[in-house]
């Protein structure tokens, strides 16, 4: 049976997170698992003579039993039937979430949204995952709820019985990979929503000064990303033809046009390059862009 994962530490953003997944659990006929990383040199936990407490260790063990078993219950009573699974597991959380996400085929974290530091995300070991997981890992902020993820009722308030918003695809057509182009897709078919796809791109800077200008030879190029954006989608479009599709070829970087579209969208997918440098994982200025200000669910998926 397919798994959904989910880390969870007992922050609002880690139980929005559990809500989701159980969510995109029942929607795949998955089963849900919570896992809880916890490390014992936890510089949080003040020590004895440079060791951690008996006591305290025992407590943050208890407390961890009470957070997945909580956490478990609340899910089962909203979702019946749903198979939930907990883990409870030692070692340094980046290693065991990563490890948690090689068993599974999808991975949800907390999110704690806008901030950054010297222009890095707040939130490191959410970070660390999503630069370094081999499955899709999709970050959910703090107060998402399901009906977030529809359009608004007659009345214009919120629903969970109205349709789903687009999923949104941001897409670089100089690597398009089938892995991220599938699993928005397959997002949008399970939703039975529509996919939106977003490509940006900017005048190659061989074309010299005074291109700009051109304004022929501008719309020309623009047709050109055009066709080759409606190219690479056609094969999708066959593959799953009751997904309405809208594809966008935007003049500059594909980041704002995601953060911007992000408010109408069900769920944000966006693509991570599995090539590695020498301090880790690599995530692209789009996804980092993404990330720090997207407003809905973003699925960050690891492609060649």
């Amino acid at each position: 049976m397919p798994t959904i994962t989910v880390g969870l530490d007992g922050s609002p953003q880690s139980l929005a997170a559990a809500d989701w997944a159980a969510r995109e659990a029942v929607q795949r006929g998955a089963a849900l698992s919570l896992v809880h990383a916890w490390e014992q040199e936890s510089r949080l936990l003040p020590t004895l003579a440079g060791v951690p407490a008996p006591g305290l260790i025992d407590a943050q063990h208890a407390w961890a039993k009470t957070l997945l078993h909580d956490a478990r219950s609340r899910l089962a009573h909203r979702h019946p039937g749903l198979d939930i699974g907990i883990q409870q597991t030692g070692g340094r959380p980046v290693a065991a979430l990563l490890a948690a996400a090689e068993e599974a085929d999808l991975l949800a974290l907390g999110s704690r949204g806008l901030g950054t530091v010297a222009g890095f995300l707040v939130g490191a070991v959410s970070l660390a995952v999503v630069a370094r997981a081999a499955r899709p890992v999709v970050l959910v902020r703090a107060g998402e709820r399901a009906q977030d993820e529809h359009l608004p009722d007659a009345s214009g308030g919120t629903s969970t019985t109205t349709r789903y918003r687009d999923v949104l695809l941001g897409l670089d057509l100089d690597n398009p990979g089938d892995e991220l182009i599938g699993f928005a897709f397959d997002a949008a078919q399970r939703r039975a929503g529509g996919l939106r796809v977003i490509h940006g791109w900017s005048l190659p800077t061989s074309y010299g000064y005074g291109t700009a200008m051109d304004v022929g030879l501008n719309e020309e190029l623009a047709e050109q990303v055009r066709h080759a954006l409606t190219d690479t989608l056609r094969p999708w479009r066959d593959k799953f033809p009751g997904v309405e599709v809208h594809a966008q070829a935007a003049i500059g970087g594909a980041g704002r046009h995601l953060v911007h579209a992000s408010r109408d969208a069900s769920l944000v997918v966006v693509g991570r390059s599995e090539r590695h440098t020498s301090i880790g994982g690599h995530i692209g200025p789009v996804a980092h862009a993404v990330l720090q200000h997207a407003t809905a669910p973003v699925a960050v998926v690891p492609h060649d």
